[in-house]
């Protein structure tokens, strides 16, 4: 069986190709996060860049797994998503790209091994931009605070609450 890297509780995973202006909007969120949160130690945030099926072993034992992305529901730029349980294989079965589709792979390896994450929630924005490009668009920057700010309550729904620097009331 595989066994993984982490077994953190929860895992807040930012997925995307941050060569690609709006496509690294995931890896950006979870940034934005570090940078202005303390985590317990029960929570993992993660860079999974493109990695595809490799999340695998980052993703094995935790119980609640948060995938944040860009994501390509054929909405007009900007739309948020938010995609739990059976909407998340029905969305990603459609998809194209190599991190969505991996990361239906890691969900469905998990299923096969014995090992599914009990909870996954799934959100993110339609991006602006897919040009080549280390910056996100002005639009998408803009849509930072919102989509961390939907992390955080759903953290919080799963009794989660991150303290900010400084602050020791984790």
């Amino acid at each position: 069986m595989i066994e993984g890297l982490f077994t953190n509780e929860i895992t807040v995973l930012g997925i995307g190709n941050i060569i690609l202006s709006d496509e690294g909007f995931g890896v950006r969120v979870v940034e934005y996060l570090q940078e202005r949160y303390n985590f317990p130690d029960n929570v993992a945030l993660i860079d999974g860049g493109t990695l595809g099926v490799e999340l695998t072993q980052f993703v094995t034992g935790t119980k609640k797994l948060l995938v944040i992305d860009s994501i390509d529901g054929g909405k007009p730029a900007g739309t948020l998503f938010h995609f739990e349980g059976d909407e998340i294989r029905a969305h990603f079965s459609e998809k194209l790209s190599a991190h969505e589709v991996g990361i239906q792979d890691v969900l469905t390896m998990l299923e096969l091994t014995g090992k599914p994450v009990p909870e996954v929630i799934v959100i993110g924005a339609q991006p602006f931009s897919l040009e080549a490009g280390v910056d996100l668009t002005p639009q998408m920057k803009e849509l930072l605070p919102t989509i961390a700010n939907k992390a955080l309550e759903i953290l919080k729904f799963w009794n989660i609450s991150p303290s900010a620097p400084g602050d020791d009331n984790i």
